[in-house]
């Protein structure tokens, strides 16, 4: 039994216009027919289950034939319908080919309803009965999204383009996890600066408390009682920097009260005095290989000074606020400043001059560290870490570290550390940058949330402990924990959407 159902003009209107879009559907048979009654659906319901009727069918068919579009400009109808003139064989059961014509007709355009299902007439004409072929042309209405797979050449194009983005991919180190080891009291302020002594015996901090003091560093790893070995006095406000000389038993330090001043660790007290700056000094370094003394503070200039007379050799002008931090190198660049500026510069130490200047941050630079063996180092700010080769040379970020930053520190295993000032610590690999652990460090019972600022950090001359100046007033010993690579992986998955991300950014 089969009935015939007259559309609408509208329904006719869309119809037809999708059948010159797109070739002429084959017959489509096992969906849902449509109701027997012609006068129970208005024609833009009718028109509508017609498109539902399409889809039904992609369902079920899922292999058709690639509709030509017109990529130069796919709102180009004329274009489009001189494409849709090409029609598509169908063979039906018997082997009998037919063709369907694709043009546009002149006739009544008919849906035609029977036992088998719904099927598609132009012009009054006959369908091709059986089953659909396998290149199966689908009409679809103007605006619809067509579900064609893509073509193999554009999938291995899409393929080759994926592997070259992440050819370059470099693969972190596998560093082991770290963990609190050891907690460490005896500072009545904000414990602001550390500095190890070359032979790993011992170290010293410095605090807000105007105190300096030398620790037992064994005693210390296991928060013994007696590992306080000896307290210095003579600062008259904060002390923010201490550096130990690995050719003399001199410590050096500065603090917020002008003063910079070297101490005899043999007869513990200071023996010299540098006079000079106009303000604070906050920050200091000794050079590897000269005796000389590079110091820098809030007059926003850094000073060179000869450790042996007290003179001032240089005086290295040219920030525009607070110089933070400080770095000297063997070689050129023999001097790296960091500044509240938001730029570093690189100094000749021979002439006093600068060399260049860096301006990629965008927030007051506090922390530098030197790197291994390639005289590449670390920068850190609030808005990122960021790595530089020997010359300046930008290298890449280590995004993730949404603090600002007032320590960064490394070892010799390529361990990079960043402290910030809500207590935070990313754990990174220098090498590539991959963050492999973050952690938050807890205050002392009772001590405020707000007092889990870290402002200093350093590695002991073996790499394998690290401690943190507190603005609990305490110090923490960090250590590896005994996990294996197996057990706490590099998550390679997570490593490269963030070097995609970070290589998107740079180009």
């Amino acid at each position: 039994m089969s009935s015939s159902i007259e559309l609408p003009s509208a329904a006719k209107t869309s119809l037809k216009r999708s059948r010159l879009l797109y070739p002429t559907p084959a017959p489509l048979t096992r969906y849902s027919p449509l109701p027997p009654t012609p006068g129970t659906y208005p024609g833009r319901d009718l028109a509508s289950h017609s498109c539902k009727i399409a889809q039904k069918a992609a369902m079920f068919y899922p292999t058709v034939t690639s509709v030509e579009r017109d990529e130069a400009g796919a709102s180009d109808v004329q274009a489009t319908m001189m494409k849709a003139q090409k029609t598509s064989h169908n063979r039906d059961a018997g082997g009998r080919s037919k063709r369907a014509s694709g043009a546009e007709g002149s006739g009544r355009l008919m849906i035609t309803q029977d036992e088998s299902g719904v099927r598609y007439n132009n012009d009054g004409g006959e369908n091709n009965e059986g089953g659909p072929s396998s290149s199966t042309a689908l009409a679809l209405m103007p605006g619809q999204k067509s579900g064609l797979k893509k073509t193999a050449t554009k999938t291995s194009t899409a393929l080759a383009l994926m592997k070259e983005k992440t050819s370059d991919l470099p693969i972190p180190k596998w560093h082991a996890p770290w963990r609190l080891s050891a907690v460490i009291s005896g500072h009545l302020g904000w414990v602001r600066s550390i500095a190890f002594d070359p032979s790993n015996a011992f170290f010293a901090t410095g605090s807000s408390d105007r105190t300096i003091k030398i620790w037992d560093f064994p005693k210390s790893t296991t928060a013994s009682p007696d590992a306080l070995k000896l307290t210095l006095t003579g600062h008259i406000s904060a002390v923010r920097g201490l550096a130990l000389s690995d050719r003399h038993p001199y410590l050096f330090s500065c603090a917020e009260d002008k003063m910079v001043k070297c101490w005899d660790l043999e007869v513990n007290r200071c023996i010299r005095q540098y006079h000079g700056h106009l303000s604070g000094v906050h920050c200091l370094a000794l050079h590897p290989t000269l005796d000389v003394l590079i110091t820098g503070g809030r007059d926003s200039v850094a000073r060179v000074w000869d450790i042996r007379t007290k003179n001032q050799i240089h005086v290295l002008s040219g920030h525009e606020n607070t110089v933070g931090s400080i770095l000297a190198n063997t070689t050129d660049p023999q001097i790296i400043t960091g500044s509240h500026d938001q730029s570093i510069k690189t100094w000749d130490l021979a002439a006093g001059k600068c060399m260049t200047t860096l301006t990629h941050h965008k927030k007051s630079i506090r922390a530098l560290a030197p790197g291994r063996n390639d005289r590449s180092f670390l920068s850190g700010a609030a808005d990122n870490v960021k790595k530089w080769g020997p010359g300046g040379d930008f290298i890449r970020n280590f995004p993730g570290h949404k603090s600002v930053i007032n320590s960064l520190s490394t070892n010799q295993e390529g361990v990079a550390v960043s402290c910030g000032d809500d207590g935070t610590m990313e754990f990174w690999d220098y090498g590539t940058g991959y963050n492999f652990q973050s952690l938050e460090t807890v205050a002392q019972p009772g001590s405020l949330d707000a007092e889990r600022g870290i402002f200093a950090s350093s590695f002991d001359g073996t790499g394998t402990r690290l401690i943190t100046c507190e603005a609990d007033k305490s110090l923490k010993v960090w250590k590896e924990t005994d996990q294996t690579e197996e057990e706490v992986p590099v998550d390679l998955k997570e490593w490269k959407k963030v070097w995609t991300r970070e290589k998107r950014g740079r180009i």
